[in-house]
């Protein structure tokens, strides 16, 4: 920051934004061919550039943030808003699977028979894995705040245990929601329910996924002390964003499985 008059950061150059474009589109290529040909080698090759390409380029941004220095208030104040809008974005993305169970279950066509569930479709009782899963992200809530309170009064082994925690239930409503899959009785092909019911489940389950990822890197930068009781904006970011997964399951779970079974 010794060579800067402002307190702004005016990132590198950077291979990473093309690089990370071209996995992108050899992923979505790998789609369309898996989907036709059923050859899965090109989409694990556009995944394989991803995750490298994710991998080096939060590298990058932890050293501009942590040993560089480049992550000033105004910088942080940037990353809160665009982590805000982000949230704000994934919300409305929920809203259009939401509208569609809406309105298919408020206004059943005739075309599945005028009722809702549709004949020939069973649901799952919401008081067995649905609820055992609202329970997991209910308590993996408490734990990221019980982690993020750890951290602002320097706790650094509560915070520890705290992550740790958080991450093992993120790991466990995957593992549990797999199962719920494994033994649903009906698919996503059995009618506006089955398409509707794992669309928005199973998106919710990869948010899930992406969260617990986001609060493991979080877990490796806190063991090596890249988090400090005033600076920690990565730690903060990932825990939005796990509240917004579980206020998303809260409504999944009281619309799908209460209400629309």
């Amino acid at each position: 920051m010794s060579t800067q008059s402002h307190p702004y950061h005016l990132v590198d150059q950077s291979p990473w934004p093309l690089v990370g474009a071209l996995g992108a589109m050899i992923l979505t290529t790998g789609l369309v061919k898996w989907f036709h040909q059923y050859n899965i080698s090109l989409f694990f090759l556009g995944m394989l550039i991803l995750m490298l390409v994710m991998l080096q380029w939060w590298r990058d941004i932890t050293r501009e943030g942590t040993f560089q220095g480049m992550h000033t208030y105004i910088v942080v104040m940037g990353l809160r808003w665009g982590m805000i809008l982000f949230i704000t974005s994934e919300i409305f993305f929920f809203v259009s699977f939401f509208w569609a169970f809406f309105q298919s279950s408020l206004s059943p066509t005739i075309e599945i028979g005028s009722s809702w569930p549709p004949m020939g479709i069973l649901p799952f009782n919401p008081l067995q894995i649905p609820t055992q899963l609202l329970a997991i992200l209910l308590a993996s809530g408490v734990t990221v705040t019980w982690a993020h309170h750890s951290l602002m009064e320097n706790n650094h082994t509560q915070t520890l245990q705290g992550l740790i925690s958080t991450v093992l239930l993120g790991l466990y409503f995957t593992c549990l929601q797999a199962y719920e899959y494994w033994e649903a009785p009906f698919s996503i092909a059995d009618s506006a329910f089955g398409s509707t019911f794992f669309m928005a489940t199973g998106f919710h389950g990869i948010h899930v996924i992406v969260g617990s990822s986001f609060l493991l890197v979080c877990l490796l930068r806190h063991n090596s002390n890249h988090f400090s009781s005033g600076h920690h904006f990565g730690f903060e970011a990932a825990a939005w964003y796990w509240h917004f997964v579980d206020v998303v399951w809260l409504f999944l779970y009281i619309s799908i499985y209460w209400w629309g079974g």
